[in-house]
């Protein structure tokens, strides 16, 4: 069919290169009458006619040559495949023979025959990894050369179970990246799928399942997903984002393809050409508009061949408990345990709270905004600070009452008390770096709205690693003592005579959701005011002093 398209075109094409040489004459359509593609029209209905020859000529040969380099490709990958040389590596100490074997063409991969690794420089109490832990390379090859180095506290077995999980995902990946089409440049195969797909309707699940990670606060989860991330080759479509963020993507694609009659189906083929390998950090569904999409926009994810790894506070089965319309949001959890399989981290150590903990920018009590501004001007130096303006998404914007050298400074109402999301804040952190927060209250029942935003704010600074300058009326700890789980209530102290229900229900604000997520904000909390983190930070400023600076031509 297409040889037919570009032989009949080709005689079309020739026939106007000869019209359009010949001035539009008359003359030539009279001696060229055995072609005539209008019977009787006007030159404005020819010169129509000629466009939309012009244009199919274009689509048709344009296909073609996507299929011919597609072909050519495949064909150069293959040839380069079988005349390529392995180099060989001989460790005269081990007497071991390293060989690089070409994968997909790029990708080198280490092979040993029979050796046994251990922890290079550790002490006498680490333990010792064998090759059938390692194979090769990987998640648990770099946990453990952080240990040796002193980059990390060694871990405990639940620790070491889920790097094992990690590492069992590494190695199947590794073997099977032909299949899963992860290499970002052998284009050749993703080319013709999506060619034969605007004609055949296609599902490509991935040979690989995920991995879900779900456990207590502290216990490494992220740490664990970033170890597995790195390690894999830079050149493959692969994607680490905020679970948060990447919602707030979603949507705003959604947005651009309004009015197609399938949306998220536009949307996940995008994200599916642009990473293949998924990692979501903080899987947490609290908003309906998020659980009433999730199990369509995943199911086609899945059936484009995603594979998808994330972390989570919640195991598969508490997504979204007690949230509005769950019924409609249970099919996604079957999908998410059929393409994933969830793995629990045990570990009871929230590693976040072994920093040095210290006062640092967390000042307590009432009546510290004097305080706190002088802070903040020793903060920004020199620089005037001033009203500023930050773009958020979608045309949107948030104002900052004052903003100077990479700090903002607000009072919690303005950032809690009003209509703002996690789009605002990632908005607010990629222009700054440090937040000067001024009155955080108690939390509870009467202010339970600002809660959630607050536990939002406090994720998507650590996600953004910024330093946070606060006054609150309590520590982390007693900011949310009032909001606890159901599981929580039940267990609370039973009611006295003086003690009536009208009392305990104004104590207590019972939600589950925020009850979980109240452990996550107090640990991080404590770990973004502790000596460690605050010198990465000043360290990661002081390596890029152009970054978040904000001079007064940019005041308002």
């Amino acid at each position: 069919m297409i040889l037919f398209l570009i032989s009949r075109e080709t005689s079309h094409f020739r026939f106007i290169n000869k019209f359009f040489s010949s001035n539009y004459s008359s003359e030539f359509l009279v001696s060229n009458s055995n072609w005539n593609p209008i019977q009787s029209g006007s030159p404005v209905e020819l010169k129509r006619e000629i466009w939309l020859i012009l244009k199919m000529r274009r689509v048709v040969v344009g296909s073609v040559w996507r299929l011919r380099s597609a072909f050519r490709h495949r064909n150069y990958n293959q040839w380069r495949g079988f005349v390529r040389r392995p180099k060989s590596l001989v460790d005269n100490n081990h007497g071991c023979d390293y060989h690089r074997i070409p994968v997909n063409g790029e990708i080198d991969r280490f092979v040993c025959s029979s050796f046994t690794v251990s922890r290079a420089l550790s002490t006498d109490a680490a333990a010792k990894v064998t090759i059938g832990d390692v194979k090769r390379a990987g998640p648990l090859v770099e946990y453990e050369r952080r240990i040796a180095v002193g980059e990390l506290l060694d871990g405990d077995a639940c620790q070491l179970g889920t790097l094992r999980e990690l590492q069992r995902l590494y190695d199947e990946i590794v073997e099977k990246a032909d299949a899963c089409q992860l290499d970002r440049y052998a284009s050749s195969q993703k080319r013709t799928r999506w060619f034969w797909s605007r004609f055949i309707p296609q599902s490509s699940y991935a040979p690989v399942k995920g991995l879900y990670l779900y456990g207590g606060v502290g216990t490494g989860k992220t740490m664990l997903m970033d170890l597995f991330f790195d390690q894999l080759p830079s050149d493959w479509r692969k994607k680490r984002i905020h679970f948060h963020d990447f919602m707030l993507n979603v949507h705003s694609r959604l947005q651009k393809h309004k009015g197609v009659a399938d949306p998220l189906e536009v949307v996940a083929g995008e994200i599916s050409d642009e990473s293949i390998l998924l990692c979501l950090d903080e899987f947490m569904v609290t908003d309906v508009a998020d659980a009433l999409i999730l199990n369509r926009l995943f199911g086609h994810l899945f059936s484009n061949g995603v594979i998808l790894v994330a972390t989570s506070n919640r195991a598969p089965d508490n997504l979204y408990e007690g949230g509005l319309q769950r019924d409609l949001f249970l099919p996604f959890i079957s999908t998410l345990k059929e393409r994933c399989i969830a793995h629990q981290i045990g570990s009871a150590v929230d590693y976040r709270k072994l920093t040095s903990a210290e006062q640092g920018f967390y000042f307590i009590g009432k009546g510290l905004s004097g305080l706190l501004k002088q802070k903040f001007q020793e903060l920004i130096g020199d620089h005037k600070a001033g009203p500023q303006e930050v773009e958020v998404v979608m045309g949107r914007t948030l104002q900052v009452p004052l903003g100077a050298n990479g700090c903002a400074y607000f009072k919690f109402e303005e950032l809690c008390e009003r209509p703002l999301g996690a789009a605002d804040y990632f908005g607010l952190f990629k222009r700054f770096h440090t937040l000067a927060l001024e009155g955080v209250p108690i939390l509870g029942l009467d202010n339970r709205t600002s809660a959630y935003r607050f536990v939002t704010l406090v994720d998507v600074m650590y996600e953004n690693r910024a330093r946070l300058l606060c006054s609150a009326e309590g520590s982390p700890l007693e900011l949310f003592k009032r909001i606890v789980t159901i599981s929580e209530a039940q267990h609370e102290a039973p009611r006295t005579s003086s003690r009536s229900r009208r009392n305990d229900d104004l104590d207590l604000c019972v939600d589950n959701e925020l009850g979980f997520a109240k452990d996550r904000t107090i640990s991080r909390l404590t770990e973004m005011n502790s000596k460690e983190y605050l010198e990465q930070h000043a360290a990661a400023i002081a390596e890029k002093p152009q970054l978040h600076q904000v001079g007064n031509a940019d005041a308002l």
